[in-house]
């Protein structure tokens, strides 16, 4: 929604297809085998996570820091195509929902690879018309908000709402540093 607001929606097309393949992807990725790896090596999974934690402090730094010049709006470019797809596998809510959807929703058929792909293939279909939506929403918004301040306010309340999504992973990375910490 930042991006659609600060850039438009034809610079942010490559930021909405990175999330769109990079999270299917990583789907198929985790249902053909990296699960296998997290099940071997489940720490691995609390490495990725401050990772991923991390990483979106610093999109959400970017957000907030964003130009806000009405006048320059659209000039710039939010993350691209390969930034938004590797992104995904550094997500912690990515993970959490590959995770919840391989382990609820296969096991039906006779076939977990087409079951895999079954689900990568809903992900993409379902997220496309809903990253764009946002995304317009976003320019929608950025049609209607005027001046530098009001954009300012803007991208400071999208970063604030990245970064309260972030609670649960950083809570889940608290509980799983305790027994470091002790």
């Amino acid at each position: 929604m930042a991006a659609g607001a600060n850039y438009g929606l034809r610079r942010t097309v490559p930021c909405i297809a990175g999330v769109n393949v990079g999270f299917p992807v990583m789907l198929i990725l985790v249902g053909v085998g990296l699960g296998g790896v997290l099940a071997q090596w489940p720490w691995a999974l609390d490495v990725l996570r401050p990772i991923g934690a991390l990483y979106l402090l610093w999109l959400a730094w970017r957000i907030a820091t964003a130009p806000t010049d009405v006048n320059t709006r659209g000039q710039g470019r939010p993350p691209g195509f390969t930034q938004m797809a590797l992104f995904q596998f550094v997500n912690p809510k990515a993970w959490t929902l590959v995770l919840a959807a391989v382990s609820t929703y296969t096991g039906f058929w006779n076939s977990f690879l087409l079951e895999v792909l079954v689900i990568a293939g809903l992900a993409l279909v379902f997220s496309t018309p809903c990253t764009v939506i946002w995304a317009l929403l976003g320019v929608g918004a950025g049609r209607i908000i005027s001046s530098p301040t009001h954009m300012r306010a803007f991208n400071i309340v999208m970063a604030l709402l990245l970064v309260a999504s972030l609670i649960p992973a950083f809570v889940e990375i608290w509980e799983s540093a305790q027994p470091l910490i002790s």
